[in-house]
């Protein structure tokens, strides 16, 4: 699941979209190889071994509360007078035997294959990403039961955990909302055992109980979809109507109520009308996309611009960047916040990059039958932009 099609394949592609996404839980049984290549124990304790990971990134959890940082690590002070917690081996193992469960944040960030994995379900779904793994040995919940407000796409790496899913009290509910869900009562409406491979998808609202009761250690993650609500639409709707003389005028708190609501008419004209508009969600969409940064990276030791090297390699650090020809000979490039328009003898080097992966800049000019130096100074202005990174210095 390093790309988009293995992505789209697991999840069942188009159907998946159309039928499940954002609507109800689905069960992918499992593709054991697939999964350990994400993160294996041996990954996991080269993480914890080398990192230095302060709570909450790094945490313990039992029956629904975090456990004590003091009761799994020292904190230890620099010469530099910086205190920072360092892992006890020893307490930590003994935590996790008593019933804890260990949760890492953001592993995609320190760990390759899960931030590969992690860009190419960006691509599929168009929304940002953040991977948490899970590491649990007892029947003992960390937990409790619960709900998230974001979608999650779960991947048991190692041995089996149940799931218990109760279904939502409360449809679609946000981080900032008016009431909270109610706890559940009755039966779960599914319990499943996830083994080595499997995937979930769960939306968000969905409670669910999670424990290790199958006498074997668990390893899972969970990609945690960040969420587009309507109430995101209207900010945004709310922030290109800026434009507009009758949403930058001052609220005539003061004025007589003729004209008070004549102000209020202006605004209801003005956003009505964008309301109507049909393709207000596809235009919503392109601006999430070409204005959200992504997964920048540096290009060290460039820092003033690439050299002509052919050797040196090159990424699209923006997952959801979009790629369109204009008129007059023109391709266009909207990424992280900055449209380029180029020649269209570079639209081929273009829509090579647009996967993520990394290319040459040598590769690159032969696809485009340019000069390395003319692709070196395109790829240095996507690196200004934030849009691209050097993988390979070429050095």
């Amino acid at each position: 699941m390093h790309d988009v099609a293995s992505w789209a394949a697991r999840l069942g592609g188009d159907t998946f979209l159309a039928q499940t996404f954002n609507r109800s839980y689905a069960l992918f049984p499992g593709q054991a190889d697939e999964a350990v290549s994400l993160l294996s124990w041996d990954d996991l304790n080269g993480i914890l071994d080398t990192q230095r990971l302060e709570p909450p990134r790094l945490r313990l959890s039992m029956d629904g509360e975090m456990l004590p940082v003091h009761r799994y690590t020292l904190p230890v002070t620099t010469r530099r007078s910086v205190t920072w917690n360092r892992v006890q081996p020893a307490e930590l193992h003994a935590r996790l035997a008593e019933g804890a469960s260990l949760v890492l944040d953001s592993v995609e960030k320190i760990h390759p294959a899960i931030g590969a994995s992690a860009e190419a379900l960006e691509r599929f779904l168009g929304t940002r990403v953040q991977v948490n793994a899970y590491a649990s040995w007892t029947e003992r919940e960390g937990f409790g039961t619960h709900w998230d407000d974001h979608d999650v796409v779960v991947v048991q790496a190692f041995g089996s955990k149940r799931w218990r899913l109760y279904g939502p009290t409360r449809d679609v509910p946000t981080f900032r909302d008016v009431e909270t869900p109610e706890p559940p009562e009755g039966d779960p409406v599914a319990d499943i055992v996830l083994n080595a491979g499997d995937v979930l998808y769960l939306p968000r609202g969905w409670w669910h109980a999670v424990t290790a009761d199958q006498g074997t250690a668990s390893l899972h993650l969970t990609f945690g979809l960040v969420t587009h609500t309507g109430a995101d639409l209207l900010t945004w709707l709310v922030d290109e109507l800026r434009s507009r003389v009758a949403l930058r005028r001052d609220v005539p708190r003061f004025a007589s109520p003729t004209d008070q609501a004549v102000f209020v008419n202006d605004l209801r004209t003005e956003v009505l009308t964008e309301l109507a508009d049909p393709s207000l969600v596809v235009r919503w969409a392109a601006s999430a996309d070409t204005t959200d940064f992504g997964r920048a990276g540096t290009s060290l030791p460039y820092v003033s611009g690439l050299p002509a090297n052919p050797r040196i390699s090159v990424r699209l650090t923006a997952p959801r960047a979009r790629l369109t020809s204009e008129g007059a000979g023109l391709v266009t490039l909207a990424a992280a916040g900055t449209a380029w328009d180029f020649d269209q003898q570079a639209a081929a080097m273009l829509h090579a990059l647009m996967d993520g992966e990394p290319r040459t800049l040598g590769t690159l000019a032969e696809l485009s039958d340019l000069e390395v130096k003319d692709v070196a100074d395109l790829l240095g202005a996507l690196i200004d932009g934030q849009a691209a990174a050097v993988v390979k210095a070429g050095l």
